[in-house]
């Protein structure tokens, strides 16, 4: 065993950084967490400090080593997760961004993303890339910074500029700018990575018309990366695990099996299913991404985004005032025998995977004299099992695989009345960790992996502890009555904006 205590886990998300610290068992020492400032120029567009993201990630570094009572050289690695996609354009000898980063949920560049698809460029990105084209992912935004940025072209092409998501602009800081890497998973989702050659693909860097150079290493999630400057974290420490927050959270689940499955309840939802060391191409609109690199080898994964998840709670607090709290939710639901024949379609923004409409509107059917709160509250509540149940039955009918479990993570999922009815809609077991921060659990096993903090996988699997469990219940029948009102709602909400 490793003679260190402790490993520290980055944790930098989309509208906070924080850190913990975690031992030997997987368990937590001590937590910090910052808030940023979200900056929107414009309808449709999102925009961060990127010296604000490094100076709150440094700051809350330095508090939970604090906050734990430890010495800096106690911790045998660093592990890092990020938000993704998120494009920071930087210049290579001043250190000094030349634009705000440029957030995944802006949409700025969408209109470019139409051109490209009417000009027949789908099947070829999507082949090499496993993504839809689309203002999400940061190949358009790279562009965008070059050809608005005054000068940034220019310096481009003479070798000036540094483009990296979070983690590289992370490890560039702590490191002085000595060091310009980041690794598979994150590299992946750029639109600018082949995920069958592994490498940054030729044909995508001139159909983008983005120099090579810019582009920083691209390296296994687990293993070394860097060692930090004694100035930014007090000690050199060896950061030795980077991945996208998906992707951690996958592994902070363990799903190291081919057909193993997580959920993230979040704002949205996120299922992310492991596909094996083949990459599965998607027939139902999923996306096809690495969900790890480790001993130079790839595991691929399928991932589903659900635009509104948790979020329709909060409208159902925020908007309609009709719950002060998320956490009344689930007495109201339990309370009542069955729905009331009322079933919510959130498609609030649109509808994400397997859908993918950004015309459809949210909608409300099966309303009666006696419909009441707590009939909405549960509508609201089982939209969510509804829409994680259509994403879990693409991923299987594109895999072959069954989900007999999925593992689930995020606020929402704390939430007994919505574990269990998910557990029914897809006739599948639902696990609940006792650890639910399980994206900063996967940057701290991705390094501590590589640091030998930890013996291999085995050791890991021994620590992982299931808080509840969930077991379907619910007869076939019903099930089917409920699944056949739920697709029939959301038919009729496609496409309703002309």
């Amino acid at each position: 065993m490793n003679s260190k205590k402790y490993i520290l886990s980055l944790d930098q998300g989309t509208t906070s950084s924080r850190a913990i610290i975690f031992d030997h068992h997987g368990t937590i020492k001590s937590l910090a967490q910052k808030e940023f400032r979200q900056i929107f120029p414009q309808p449709g567009w999102v925009e961060h400090d990127p010296d604000e993201i490094w100076s709150s990630q440094a700051s809350v570094t330095a508090e939970v080593i604090a906050k734990a009572g430890i010495s800096p050289r106690e911790i045998a690695s660093i592990g890092i997760t990020n938000q993704r996609e998120t494009t920071i354009v930087w210049d290579r000898y001043t250190g000094k961004p030349i634009f705000n980063a440029i957030v995944w949920q802006d949409r700025r560049t969408a209109e470019y993303c139409k051109k490209l698809s009417t000009e027949g460029k789908t099947e070829m990105i999507r082949k090499k890339t496993g993504l839809i084209i689309d203002a999400y992912f940061s190949a358009t935004k790279i562009k965008w910074i070059l050809e608005n940025v005054e000068g940034a072209r220019k310096k481009a092409e003479n070798g000036d500029l540094c483009f990296g998501t979070v983690d590289s602009w992370l490890i560039w800081n702590f490191t002085h700018g000595k060091v310009h890497v980041t690794d598979a998973t994150n590299a992946s989702r750029t639109m600018l990575y082949n995920i069958i050659t592994d490498e940054w693909d030729a044909e995508l860097l001139e159909l983008f018309d983005i120099p090579k150079s810019m582009l920083p290493e691209v390296k296994n999630s687990s293993g070394w990366f860097a060692d930090t400057s004694g100035d930014t974290t007090g000690f050199n420490i060896p950061v030795t695990g980077v991945a996208g927050d998906q992707q951690a959270a996958l592994f902070g689940q363990l799903c190291l099996e081919k057909g193993m499955a997580k959920n993230t309840y979040g704002t949205g939802c996120f299922l992310v299913m492991n596909s094996g060391s083949e990459p599965v191409f998607s027939d139902n609109q999923l996306l096809t991404t690495i969900g790890w690199k480790m001993d130079d080898k790839i595991t691929y994964a399928l991932e589903g985004s659900i635009f509104i998840g948790g979020a329709i709670i909060q409208w159902l607090r925020d908007e309609l005032k009709i719950i002060s709290s998320a956490a009344e939710t689930e007495k109201l639901a339990a309370d009542l025998k069955d729905n009331g024949g009322v079933y919510l379609v959130p498609a609030l923004t649109g509808l994400g995977a397997p859908h993918w409409d950004q015309f459809a509107r949210g909608t409300m059917f099966g309303l009666t004299r006696g419909t009441g709160t707590a009939h909405i509250v549960r509508a609201a509540l089982e939209s969510i099992a509804y829409q994680v149940h259509d994403v879990a039955t693409a991923m299987m009918e594109d895999t072959g695989q069954t989900i007999g479990e999925l593992r689930v993570d995020g606020g929402a999922s704390s939430n007994n009345f919505l574990m269990q009815f998910q557990a029914d809609i897809l006739n599948a077991r639902v696990t609940r960790p006792s650890i639910l921060e399980t994206t900063a659990l996967g940057a701290a096993y991705f390094s501590g992996l590589a640091s030998g903090f930890w013996k291999d996988t085995n050791a890991l699997k021994e620590q992982w502890q299931a808080d509840q469990t969930f077991d379907p219940g619910m007869e076939q029948k019903m099930k089917g009555e409920l699944l056949k009102n739920w697709n029939k709602a959301v038919a009729r909400s496609l496409d309703w904006i002309e």
